[in-house]
């Protein structure tokens, strides 16, 4: 009986034992949250989220609170993206520590609002009133230059990853027989390529291209950068008008980007026979087109044709337009693509982009291109001059194709391309 009274009297000491640490435990628990929820505002301040499209990419980062409302409401209206998370609670945070906390400096703002390394914007903190009113000027401008640009890109981009196919022509390239009625057919006798009609955008740099556009297809554009400038006629290659025909399809992209959509840009010299975008990755801000590729999609070394790329939108690819289109001035008489050439390791080096190429044997073109039709995407009539012998050859390949498609698929493997004759000889 005494044993038993010992063995219940240590079952109730080890219970109480449980007990007391089960209690120590909460305790320990509670004044850990308790000293989390009372560290200083520096650690608990919520994160600023980066805003990409619209123009809020531009006016986010300013130190002003007046600023900050301004980007939100530019965003509403620009882009269907909401508002940075985070944006509320570390403005009230602000507000409640402004009596007893100084702000922050200019770089710790700039650095919120997107890549540290991107070029400060314009605010009135640095510029002053003067510097607001360019700002709201040059801003009207835009929106007058590329006016109903929105809505045309809206209809035509895909629902789901917000993507347009963009591509530009003149009187010259529209005309009957002419370029865009390859360009076209090309989709509609590509492998799976027909649906994809259905996000291109032509963008009409004359009035004679945009009626011949509206005859074609579902969604055209009229852009006319430059009054008084010809842009229907055929250009000579670096002549004055052909480099301000390519360099304002520059400043096209960049608006397409501040709307937020990512863009695809094709030249339309360019057929498609199969979806390039299967080999654009997740990783790239830019994944562009190749001349003379090393095998390795990350080299920056690789020659870049503009002719066909793909671009996201986010901070650092609307920075990279922006610094692009402004190193025309450091290289007169160069069209953009060996000016991208020339500054693209500065972009990855001082943006952060990421810059990917893809590998001629899918997006392929007259300079460099793989030999099996069974891989190939695209097809660009690049290294050519002349838009006489780019149909020709263009011609060429699109009969190739049909041929191809034509054979049965046991044959399929002996298919070639036939060598641009007109181009190259």
């Amino acid at each position: 009986m005494a044993k038993q009274q010992q063995q219940v009297s240590a079952g109730v000491e080890a219970t109480g034992r449980q007990a007391a640490s089960f209690l120590l435990g909460c305790v320990a628990a509670l004044t850990v949250v308790l000293l989390l929820e009372r560290r200083p505002e520096e650690l608990t301040r919520a994160p600023m989220v980066q805003f990409f499209g619209g123009t809020a990419t531009r006016t986010s980062s300013s130190s002003s609170p007046a600023a900050a409302s301004s980007s939100s409401s530019s965003s509403s209206s620009s882009s269907s993206s909401p508002p940075a998370a985070g944006e509320h609670a570390a403005h009230r945070q602000t507000t409640t520590n402004a009596a007893t906390k100084p702000p922050p400096p200019a770089a710790t703002t700039t650095a919120a609002a997107g890549d540290p390394r991107l070029p400060p914007p314009n605010s009135t903190t640095n510029h002053g009133k003067e510097g607001a009113a360019s700002g709201e000027a040059e801003e009207e401008e835009e929106e007058e230059e590329f006016r109903g640009l929105a809505a045309a890109v809206s209809r035509a981009a895909t629902a789901d990853d917000r993507t347009v196919i963009v591509t530009c022509v003149n009187q010259a390239w529209a005309a009957p027989g002419s370029l865009l009625d390859l360009f076209l057919e090309s989709f509609r006798v590509g492998d799976g390529t027909a649906p994809l009609l259905r996000h291109v955008l032509i963008v009409a740099m004359d009035p004679a291209a945009m009626a011949r556009c509206r005859v074609l297809h579902r969604h055209c554009y009229h852009y006319a950068p430059l009054p008084g400038v010809d842009f229907a006629s055929a250009k000579f290659f670096l002549s004055k008008d052909y480099l301000e025909l390519v360099w304002s399809k520059l400043r096209l992209q960049r608006r397409v980007l501040q709307l937020g959509y990512a863009f695809l840009f094709t030249d339309v010299d360019v057929l498609w026979f199969r979806n390039p975008l299967k080999h654009v990755t997740a990783y790239a801000d830019m994944s562009v087109s190749s001349d003379v590729f090393f095998g390795d999609a990350d080299n920056v070394d690789n020659f870049p044709n503009t002719g066909l790329f793909h671009v996201k939108p986010n901070n650092r690819t609307i920075a990279m337009t922006a610094a692009w289109h402004e190193a025309r001035q450091r290289f007169p008489g160069k069209n953009e693509q060996p000016v991208f050439n020339a500054i693209k390791k500065g972009l990855v080096a001082d943006l952060g982009l990421r810059l990917q190429y893809i590998d001629p044997a899918f997006v392929a073109g007259f300079c460099s291109y793989g030999k099996d039709l069974g891989k190939v995407c695209t097809m660009h009539a690049n290294c050519c001059v002349g838009l006489r012998n780019k149909l020709a050859d263009l011609r060429t390949v699109l009969d190739d194709w049909k041929n191809y498609t034509a054979m049965p698929h046991w044959a399929r493997h002996q298919a070639k391309w036939t060598v641009p004759g007109a181009c190259i000889h």
